[in-house]
Order: C-alpha cells, then sequence, then structure tokens
C-alpha cells in the first residue's frame, strides 16, 4: 500500500507521524550501530536498503493507494534485527517519496504499514520460534523465513484494508472484492522470494545474518 496524500483524513497522517517519530526514535536510540565498525556490514545494510528500493518500485495497482509489491521485511528483520531494518525502510520510504510514489503527508503511514508493522512482527515471530522450538536449520528457514513472510504480507493487508475502509477511502465489499484476494498471491510470492534468499544467505553468506548462529542451527549448540 502506497498511498498517496490526501486520501485519508488529515488527522490520520498527523497520527501516523507522531507515531512514527516514537518508533523511529526508539530504533536509532537501541540499534546495534557497533556492528558497522566492520566495513562488511555496511556495505550489506546499504546494499539492502539499494535493493529495497528497487523491489518496491516494482509494483502494480488499480486505483489510489491500492497498490501491490513485495516487502523484503522480513528479509531486513533476519538479515539486521528490528531496530536496523526499521531505520533501512525509513531510508527506503524517504527514496520512494522522493521519486513521486508517495506524499510526505503520507510518509509515515506509508512507512508503518510497508515497513514497521512487517518488520516488527518477522522480528516477533522469530523470538517465538526461537524461545519455543528446537534450534534447527529447517526451522529457522522455513518457519521464520517462508513462513515469516508469507504472514507478515497477509498482516499488511488485513491492516491496509483496515486502514482504507475505518478511513471511510473505500468500502470493505470493494476492498474484499478487489483488493484483500491478492494478499494470498503476494503472501506465497514474498514467502517464497524470502526464503530463498535467506537459504542462499546462510548457506553462503551466513554472516549476514544476525538473527543466525551457526553453533546454534548447525551444531545444535
Amino acid at each position: 500500500m502506497n498511498l498517496p496524500d490526501h486520501l485519508l483524513p488529515e488527522a490520520w497522517y498527523w497520527s501516523g507521524h507522531a507515531l512514527f517519530a516514537v518508533v523511529l526514535g526508539w530504533a536509532l536510540l537501541t540499534a546495534p550501530w557497533h556492528r558497522f565498525k566492520d566495513n562488511l556490514q555496511q556495505h550489506v545494510w546499504l546494499g539492502a536498503c539499494v535493493g529495497l528500493m528497487v523491489l518496491w518500485s516494482i509494483k502494480t495497482g488499480i486505483r489510489p493507494g491500492l497498490n501491490f509489491h513485495l516487502l523484503g521485511a522480513t528479509l531486513l528483520a533476519l538479515m539486521f534485527r528490528a531496530q536496523l531494518a526499521i531505520v533501512a525502510a525509513a531510508i527506503v520510504t524517504v527514496a520512494v517519496t522522493l521519486s513521486a510514489d508517495g506524499g510526505w503527508q503520507s510518509f509515515s503511514i506509508n512507512a508503518l504499514t510497508m515497513g514497521v508493522l512487517p518488520i516488527l512482527l518477522s522480528y516477533g515471530l522469530f523470538r517465538l520460534i526461537d524461545k519455543t522450538l528446537p534450534n534447527h536449520l529447517f526451522i529457522y528457514i522455513f518457519l521464520n523465513a517462508f513462513l515469516g513472510a508469507a504472514i507478515t504480507m497477509a498482516a499488511t493487508g488485513l491492516v491496509s484494508t483496515l486502514t482504507l475502509v475505518l478511513s471511510g477511502a473505500y468500502t470493505l465489499d470493494y476492498l474484499k472484492a478487489h483488493y484483500l484476494p491478492y494478499y494470498i498471491l503476494m503472501g506465497w510470492s514474498e514467502g517464497i522470494s524470502t526464503g530463498m534468499a535467506i537459504t542462499l544467505m546462510v548457506v553462503y553468506r551466513p554472516e549476514w545474518v544476525a538473527t543466525f548462529d551457526e553453533g546454534r542451527y548447525l551444531n545444535g549448540k
């Protein structure tokens, strides 16, 4: 959902700005910036930001605010953990807004919907799975990456639909027929792409994935 300006009531945009300022402030203050002492980690993070900009630019839509594109949020959360992933999503939202795919009035709601929500949900699922299930490579890949990405895409679709309905932008009947069902297909695509990317990285570049511990997931330590 790339919301344009003036689609929602003005109060919604101001509430979005306030909430996003709090979340971004928390992310900036608590992010593990020490990781960037390693130049490789800096380059990987910046490369992920550029990759996400490209991913968000490949989209389709039917009406204002009813756009579809892959999120990449679960991938960011698993690679960098929640705080650095949120900062990356904020940078990408700035780039998307500058490219005229959004508006500054809707900037915060777009960042919350396409970045903060799926990132926090993905990271929350990772923490839950990490605490409750055995340390196993296939559990990490299939539950955190494949299933986690699909769930976060579906959740983003539900939240986007509720936002548009409660704000009066579109009717529920219209969105149920022309918008929400497509998130099932998007969830499958998000899960497959994220799962494949994580699989390749934990095999060839495990140091790029902050939530992956070779000792635990491969050796059972």
